[in-house]
């Protein structure tokens, strides 16, 4: 049927003053496909229009496939009953492979290397019914918590295009706040999932370790998982049934739920211990503004009938960026080293940023026995950590240091030096990757600079379906889906 609030030229689509649509929750754009109230074609048709009136100021996309997408879209008929039959989206250029699409992580060294197969992730993106109009920006091999790859350019946040929409999933950040998609596909191997979310206002959800397959390119990462950044919790929760669970030839994997995530968000969480902390894991500043948002979040869940305290955690340990580093840099040198071969380049110091060289030069004198010792150390820190949180059902605190950072303050012609201004933006992220247990960043408020405000909460291993249940209940009070930037000018 025909809403009234839409204006139509014939059949072409919708007008420009719809575009409110794509700020609606991504499950119910699909039940209103499958009802025939609206067809995928005419909601990919808009997707595609907001992107190319917004991209050129945002730039949030590193290739865009039009005539793909509509093809794609015009093969969804009503009644379709997958969870988001219809729904226009996005893949994040690391991680999964797009058959057909160029696979960059922002890097000049990759070529026009192009796959010809879909990662698990796509593969269950695509079948859930999901319509991929193309690929996001990264940093060069999604290092950094800021997204100004020198391949393509910065991607820029919505709310101010002089800040960083964050990383390493800035450009699908930028892309869902803006409203050019619905929901949209990111990682997160150091809060490259909550980061984005934070500086965006929306939804930055990490699974727990494995929870998600790498197949068929990774049997697990010890550090990263894939998952979907959203609006609301319950497409959270849709698309994390969509993702969740083992490939065959997995090593390890998460130990199933007793219930789909999407019942478990619809439910009450129920009384919960939780402890907040606005201690970072290194000795750095933290913005007073993200301070009082912990504060203020910790008294909203009181109100809500949760015991909470404040809880001193061991994470503020000196060797935790070194320990983190080799860890997370042997992966980035091992997806360096990927690009060569692909492409048929040398690894050389004109061939990649100045950032990937240095952490490749790095890495190459780290020995096999340091690398064992490095991850040891890794595992023997996260249970000792792992520890400190049992007593409580979730953590609270801050997700960054900093308030979203001009474009430019973390370059990657830094060097290694960069490296270290990350910490200094976001150190709240990086040891939940460590611990591998799942965490969100949840928008809390708009701030009186114009940005986002946001905190995290940390679950216990194996524990998404206690932390989607908090998240929909704070959602309820806070209406956090009401966030949204001013329109940009087209550029």
């Amino acid at each position: 049927m025909e809403s009234e609030r839409w204006t139509r030229a014939g059949r072409i689509g919708f007008t420009v003053a719809d575009a409110d649509i794509l700020f609606r929750p991504a499950l119910e754009l699909a039940a209103m496909v499958r009802s025939g109230e609206v067809s995928s074609r005419e909601l990919t048709e808009l997707s595609l229009r907001r992107a190319e009136q917004l991209d050129p100021k945002l730039g949030a996309f590193t290739i865009i496939d039009a005539e793909r997408a509509l093809a794609a879209a015009d093969d969804v008929k009503p009644g379709d009953g997958r969870s988001f039959a219809g729904v226009p989206t996005a893949i994040k250029d690391i991680g999964p492979f797009l058959a057909g699409y160029p696979y960059t992580a922002g890097a000049e060294l990759f070529g026009d290397f192009t796959p010809d197969f879909d990662s698990n992730v796509v593969r269950r993106v695509k079948q859930a019914g999901c319509i991929v109009i193309g690929k996001t920006k990264t940093p060069e091999m999604g290092i950094l918590p800021v997204t100004e790859p020198v391949r393509y350019g910065p991607a820029r946040n919505p709310y101010d295009t002089d800040r960083t929409p964050g990383g390493s999933s800035g450009g699908a950040a930028a892309a869902l706040a803006a409203g050019i998609l619905p929901i949209t596909h990111g990682n997160d191997g150091g809060g490259s999932l909550r980061i984005p979310g934070a500086c965006c206002g929306v939804i930055g959800f990490k699974p727990s370790r494995n929870r998600v397959s790498g197949a068929p390119l990774l049997a697990e990462h010890p550090l990263t998982q894939d998952m979907m950044l959203t609006r609301s919790v319950a497409d959270a929760a849709a698309a994390l049934d969509v993702l969740s669970g083992p490939e065959l030839g997995d090593a390890n994997w998460a130990p199933p739920p007793a219930e789909p995530f999407a019942l478990a968000a619809a439910r009450e969480p129920g009384r919960l211990r939780i402890g907040y902390t606005v201690k970072p894991t290194l000795d750095l500043p933290v913005d007073p503004s993200h301070v009082e948002q912990v504060n203020d979040f910790a008294r909203l869940l009181e109100r809500l009938g949760h015991d909470v305290e404040p809880v001193d955690l061991p994470w503020d340990n000196s060797e935790i960026m070194l320990m983190f580093s080799k860890v997370f840099g042997g992966w980035i040198s091992t997806l360096t080293r990927f690009a060569g071969i692909v492409s048929g380049r040398d690894i050389t110091e004109d061939s990649v940023e100045r950032l990937t060289w240095e952490m490749w030069q790095l890495t190459q004198k780290i020995d096999v026995l340091d690398w064992i010792s490095s991850n040891a150390t890794a595992n023997v820190f996260a249970r000792s950590l792992i520890a400190a949180m049992d007593p409580y059902d979730v953590i609270l605190s801050p997700v960054l240091n900093l308030r979203p950072v001009p474009i430019g303050t973390i370059d990657s012609t830094q060097g290694m030096a960069a490296f270290g201004k990350s910490a200094e933006f976001t150190s709240f992220t990086a040891v939940i990757n460590v611990t591998g247990q799942p965490a969100v960043s949840l928008p809390t408020a708009i701030g009186d600079d114009g940005l986002p405000h946001s905190v995290q909460l940390i679950g216990r291993p194996a524990g998404e379906a206690t932390l989607l249940s908090l998240a929909a209940q704070v959602q309820e009070v806070i209406g956090w889906q009401g966030f949204r930037p001013a329109e940009p000018a087209p550029a």
